[in-house]
């Protein structure tokens, strides 16, 4: 293997590729707590409408047709509780995440909502499923891609544990096309989201990570095609507030 092959980025250096993962568990580990203010915070509430879009993209059934979601990256819980809201008596989801202190704070959300019977949390790898073949309608991760070592693997995954006809779905920030916001996002980004990281969770760091994975990730057309290779047809992607985010969509067929 060369170096490329060997190593990945995690924020603004390359780290050995097996040591991606415990770095970005250190992250969530620390912000899990004020995970969900921090994204009231630092979008201005924006990525409550970027979710409703992914959840009204997954149209899961109203009336009580089975429809099994694995939520991947899922956390606390948010894209799952949103879709159970709107879907019928047939509707569960799973989600699964990799970081023990995110689910914990999902599970209590779960409670909270009255939604504990509708929404399991496990914990688990993307790039690792345990799960069967073909076991779930659809399959989405929100704003975690990014933060899986092997990219490739998570998606080929994806695509195992799907039924055919069955949808997969990522909402994950994007490359800002509009001139003049992209200055301004930038500006944002790198200084205003640290210091209120800072402010509110009392780490900075963490959240300067997570704007640099950002920079990092593959732009719309590229991740489109790493979502072909991985086996899906039909794939496409939009953007939303002029580039911020993207979400991309594929079909098991």
């Amino acid at each position: 293997m060369d170096r490329q092959q060997q190593t990945t980025h995690f924020g603004n250096r390359d780290v050995p590729i097996g040591d991606k993962q415990t770095l970005v568990n250190d992250v969530f580990h620390s912000v899990a707590s004020r995970y969900d203010l921090m994204n009231d915070l630092m979008s201005g509430g924006l990525h409550r409408f970027w979710k409703d879009v992914l959840v009204t993209a997954l149209n899961p059934p109203r009336g009580d047709t089975p429809f099994a979601l694995l939520d991947v990256a899922g956390g606390t819980g948010d894209i799952s509780f949103r879709a159970a809201r709107v879907a019928g008596p047939g509707f569960h989801a799973t989600v699964c995440d990799i970081n023990s202190d995110m689910l914990e704070v999902g599970r209590g959300r779960a409670i909270t909502l009255g939604l504990d019977d509708r929404v399991d949390f496990v914990e688990g790898n993307a790039e690792r499923l345990a799960f069967a073949d073909r076991s779930f309608d659809a399959y989405t991760i929100a704003f975690g891609i990014r933060n899986v070592p092997r990219i490739d693997l998570a998606l080929k995954e994806a695509y195992r544990v799907l039924k055919p006809g069955s949808r997969f779905l990522c909402l994950e920030f994007s490359s800002v096309d509009l001139p003049g916001l992209d200055r301004i996002y930038d500006l944002y980004s790198f200084n205003v989201i640290p210091a209120l990281g800072r402010a509110v969770t009392g780490d900075a760091e963490s959240y300067r990570y997570l704007v640099e994975s950002i920079r990092k990730f593959p732009r719309p057309p590229a991740f489109a095609e790493m979502i072909a290779a991985a086996g899906f047809s039909r794939v496409t992607h939009r953007t939303l507030s002029g580039g911020i985010v993207a979400l991309h969509s594929g079909w098991r067929l």
